[in-house]
């Protein structure tokens, strides 16, 4: 059978790859919605800031001061990590014992600050960032000819989810962090600073969602839009997982990245809303998410 729907299956098969791509990008940046909700109970509305943050802290390095994408793998995630934990300190901690619409309505506030910024510094169009030479060609898989970069995409994004799962989930420092969250009072009698903690524990959040932005910059154009449009998509997925569930976004993310794909072939029109049909449906029979606790 060489096709389905009458569709040929290496065109379905080739989509589907390129779904898991996009997917690897909603599980990055779902995770670290998560972490930072699960731990700290706060929905980062600028999350999708702190991506684009991430690729242009890439981006700049490179133009300016010739800092090529490895080094930038490294050093664009910690100095917006750095930037999220002085936000952290001058803003979110006075939110957290109030109700989360306050912080979501404050990291709005700071992604629209941030859009702002660089689109009066930089412009509204795209700049483009070259795929590091040890990443250009292309691998031919057999149904396609896939460009390297996107196999490191996704290779990399698994590796980074599946160990920050479990870091927090299997080991030591992950239980603190739970404990510290769930009852500071009592962690703080151990003499474990909690608000260090708090502190790192968003920094490392916010992280993630830029080494998500430095590794989709030499696949899409970096712009001061490019946060927005994907956080929404974002958070869909993460209510589909189960906010605060760290498998949960990591499973959801690469998922719907394939239901996207494969959409994209059957019936194109729909892909763009697919994710959020998909959340509807899981709403209303699971209002907690698919790995969410009642």
């Amino acid at each position: 059978m060489n096709e389905i729907f009458g569709i040929p299956v290496p065109v379905i098969l080739g989509q589907l790859l390129l779904g898991l791509v996009n997917g690897s990008f909603y599980a990055m940046l779902s995770l670290g919605l998560a972490v930072i909700f699960g731990l700290l109970g706060v929905v980062n509305f600028a999350h999708g800031a702190f991506y684009m943050l991430g690729a242009y802290a890439a981006w700049i390095a490179l133009d300016k001061f010739g800092i090529n994408y490895w080094f930038a793998l490294v050093l664009s995630p910690l100095v917006v990590g750095a930037l999220g934990i002085v936000l952290e300190r001058l803003f979110l901690r006075h939110l957290y014992k109030i109700d989360p619409l306050y912080g979501l309505l404050l990291t709005f506030g700071l992604a629209l600050i941030a859009e702002g910024v660089l689109r009066e510094i930089y412009g509204s169009s795209g700049q483009s960032y070259p795929v590091p030479e040890l990443l250009t060609g292309a691998t031919n898989v057999g149904f396609m000819i896939l460009p390297n970069y996107r196999f490191w995409v996704i290779i990399s994004s698994l590796t980074i989810c599946f160990s920050t799962w479990f870091i927090i989930e299997r080991t030591r420092l992950g239980a603190t962090l739970r404990a510290a969250t769930e009852n500071a009072q009592l962690v703080q009698a151990f003499g474990i600073n909690v608000p260090v903690i708090v502190m790192l524990t968003y920094g490392a959040g916010v992280g993630l969602a830029a080494l998500a932005g430095v590794l989709s910059a030499p696949v899409i154009q970096v712009s001061p839009l490019m946060g927005s449009s994907l956080v929404i998509v974002v958070f869909a997925v993460v209510v589909i997982g189960g906010m605060g569930s760290i498998m949960g976004s990591i499973l959801s993310g690469l998922a719907l990245g394939v239901i996207e794909g494969f959409t994209k072939v059957i019936y194109p029109e729909a892909s763009n809303i697919v994710v959020f049909v998909i959340m509807a449906l899981v709403l209303f029979w699971r209002p907690a998410g698919l790995f969410g606790k009642d």
